[in-house]
């Protein structure tokens, strides 16, 4: 019983390294669900929560985008054990799996960040002054960063390689298991109106946060963490937990809302138009 609850409870990274085939285990329990929900639809004749398109839904848009970033918000928050345990491991579970990476991966990766923080060869998305750029590298390098991060426990050896490469197969599987079985719980028309477009302006805002919060406008390309609280910045941070003031939550990652921390170091003020134009030359 002990050891049930400890799965359920302990963050992955920890669970990684007690075990060398975690993910099979992981990849499995998900995908087995995931057969189970579809079947399950499918015997009981369910076909999705909107049978009919009506253009008054879009109202509900602004509602389901700021729910589905509050999930990488919160998925973000269940990394670093802000929350009472056992909440942590299971708030994160249901957030990773709404915004699709489910939480392993998020926990994994972001563990690696915060260990070599804008290291350009071990941060997972070291910031670069071009957004896209950075946008870019902030998906391409995942998978990389994911095996060498079981390099680091187990060791770079041939045979981990192969185990490694089979388990990138086994993840993306049942990533896209997941994919559709959101389709068919939702059905059709929720999931293009409403889901899958949440899910991709999230994507695309998680790393806008990223970004911005690691000084990549500087001029000199100082990248580092920074606290952002003007314009825009400053509504993010009501509306999100914080999540601007980056400075801070690097020096204490436990604390839930970074922004009711005393700033040990100043608000970055906003770029000048000199410094966005030098930084969109850089890029």
């Amino acid at each position: 019983m002990t050891s049930l609850v400890g799965t359920f409870t302990t963050l992955p990274c920890a669970q990684l390294r007690r075990s060398r085939y975690f993910y099979f285990y992981y990849d499995g329990f998900y995908a087995a669900l995931c057969v189970a929900l579809i079947a399950l639809t499918r015997a009981v004749g369910y076909h999705g929560i909107i049978d009919t398109w009506r253009w008054e839904y879009l109202a509900l848009f602004p509602v389901v985008l700021y729910a589905g970033i509050l999930c990488n918000v919160f998925v973000h928050v269940c990394t670093h054990n802000s929350l009472p345990k056992p909440w942590n491991r299971l708030v994160g579970e249901f957030c990773g799996v709404v915004v699709l990476t489910r939480f392993a991966s998020w926990e994994i990766l972001h563990q690696r960040h915060h260990r070599y923080s804008d290291d350009v060869t071990k941060d997972p998305h070291p910031v670069d002054a071009s957004y896209l750029k950075f946008l870019w590298l902030h998906l391409a390098n995942l998978e990389g960063t994911l095996h060498q991060a079981v390099f680091d426990i187990y060791g770079d050896t041939p045979g981990n390689r192969t185990i490694e490469r089979v388990r990138s197969v086994v993840s993306f599987f049942t990533g896209v298991l997941v994919i559709v079985t959101w389709y068919v719980l939702l059905g059709r028309i929720a999931f293009f109106a409403f889901y899958l477009p949440g899910v991709l302006i999230g994507i695309l805002h998680l790393v806008h946060f990223n970004w911005s919060t690691h000084n990549a406008f500087s001029p000199t390309r100082d990248f580092k963490p920074v606290n952002l609280n003007h314009g825009y910045y400053r509504l993010g941070n009501k509306l999100f937990f914080g999540i601007y003031m980056h400075a801070n939550h690097h020096q204490r990652t436990n604390v839930l809302n970074p922004a009711t921390i005393e700033p040990s170091l100043p608000i970055t003020p906003p770029p000048t138009k000199a410094e966005i134009l030098a930084a969109r030359s850089l890029a």
